[in-house]
């Protein structure tokens, strides 16, 4: 019978997660503290945040920022969000320079590395947040709605309601419903 090392059910967890492991996933397979620090200093493993390690024997992807930034979060509910969401579902021509998470309100981050990332507080429920390259991202309405709250420019909210509102991604009645709300924010209704 193959035994199966505890970096290998690392490298598992890892895999669905774009190459990264938290603390709190390591403690769960069964890896202390102590092992995981014996796993960096034999390269088994790359600290990359605050409880956030990469495998090295997994590839590399043009997502793992967005991932790592969810990790770095540290809350079971964050998510990609605001001008990040937008962009990841391609409806806008948006081009945030900072990565927009969303946590719950109670949740406080007082984490080191918070410069790459906006962390907005807000309860969603379990429908606004959706899948998006294995990574928990708001659905296209939501993203809609928080960059209408957040004053994200006019034309690009336009552009992210016709190119969504084309798709299956928006069902007209949102459409309507937020281009509604776009009016009520610029002071056109």
């Amino acid at each position: 019978m193959a035994v199966v090392t505890k970096l290998e059910r690392l490298r598992e967890v890892a895999l669905d997660q774009h190459g990264f492991v938290t603390t709190a996933q390591a403690l769960e397979e069964g890896v202390s503290h102590a092992e995981l620090s014996t796993m960096i200093a034999r390269d088994r493993l790359e600290r990359v945040a605050h409880g956030v390690y990469r495998v090295p024997q997994v590839a590399q992807t043009e997502f793992d920022q967005y991932q790592l930034a969810v990790l770095w979060a540290g809350a079971s509910e964050a998510c990609l969000s605001h001008d990040t969401a937008l962009e990841a579902w391609q409806v806008s021509d948006i081009n945030p320079d900072r990565i927009h998470l969303t946590v719950a309100r109670h949740r406080r981050i007082r984490r080191a590395g918070g410069g790459l990332y906006v962390v907005h507080h807000q309860d969603l429920d379990a429908r606004q947040v959706t899948w998006w390259q294995g990574i928990p991202t708001v659905n296209v309405a939501t993203a809609i709605a928080q960059c209408i709250a957040s004053g994200v420019p006019t034309y690009l909210i336009r552009q992210a309601l016709d190119r969504a509102g084309r798709t299956s991604r928006l069902p007209q009645a949102d459409v309507e419903q937020l281009a509604a709300a776009l009016e009520a924010r610029d002071g056109s209704a």
